[in-house]
């Protein structure tokens, strides 16, 4: 099977496949060139409200493909940054389910995800210094934010992988679930936030994220929405709301 992504939307979630199983689901350059364009549609379409990262089978993404890497130039690493910022600017809620190996550009992905849930037995690593490559800057800040200066040394320094338990307790994990929960979990946990006020989640992605500047532009949007309004009234009449913000 080539190398694929694969997408799915469901009841308003949308789910990437990362699909290179002869590889462990390693990205090629041509699946780190299409991200970005996977995501714009999903991004622009209201039926959408969250979006699931995962990889197909028992491993989540073993990296880039080292293969590319003896062609010359850096055309590989200047992709997966930009594919790592359209996932990180993507404006509704993501969540990474991994399950197996998440490093390298697996663990790229994941970081700019805005939750990680992973299953028992899950390894993470950054593995660049066990290839002489300089990570982008705009990735090790994401890292550091994430997980605090320390781990991100010790990940970045000594390419070595922590397991599940480590990461979760660093903060690079949400949530860590057993074996065979993880699918039930993450499904369970999208519908939820698929139910919510996607006003308030796409004003807290940008200021969570450091845009601090967009209060103004976010008051607007509250007072236009009728989200507010229907929040309110919901929770006095005892009922599920029904936001319509972005449909």
């Amino acid at each position: 099977m080539e190398p694929q992504l694969k997408v799915s939307v469901t009841d308003g979630i949308a789910t990437v496949v990362i699909a290179n199983p002869a590889k462990r689901n390693a990205m090629s350059v041509g699946m780190w060139r299409a991200l970005p364009g996977v995501l714009e549609p999903l991004a622009a379409d209201p039926a959408v409200r969250v979006l699931v990262l995962t990889g197909e089978g028992d491993t989540f993404c073993a990296g880039a493909d080292i293969s590319a890497l003896r062609e010359p130039g850096d055309e590989q690493q200047t992709l997966a940054v930009r594919a790592e910022e359209a996932l990180a600017a993507f404006p509704k809620p993501t969540v990474a389910a991994v399950r197996g190996f998440c490093v390298g550009g697996g663990s790229q992905l994941a970081a700019a995800c805005d939750l990680r849930f992973a299953e028992e037995g899950a390894r993470f690593g950054i593995t660049p210094s066990k290839l002489g490559i300089v990570y982008a800057s705009s990735s090790t800040r994401r890292l550091t934010a994430l997980v605090g200066p320390s781990t991100a040394k010790y990940l970045l320094f000594s390419g070595e992988l922590m397991d599940a338990e480590r990461a979760l307790r660093t903060g690079f994990v949400d949530e860590l679930h057993p074996v065979g929960a993880l699918e039930k979990r993450v499904a369970e946990f999208a519908r939820l936030l698929a139910s919510r006020s996607l006003l308030t989640q796409a004003a807290a992605k940008e200021f969570a994220d450091g845009r601090l500047d967009r209060d103004g532009h976010w008051a607007e949007q509250a007072r236009g929405s009728g989200d507010t309004a229907e929040g309110v009234a919901a929770f006095l009449e005892r009922r599920a709301p029904r936001f319509t913000y972005g449909l």
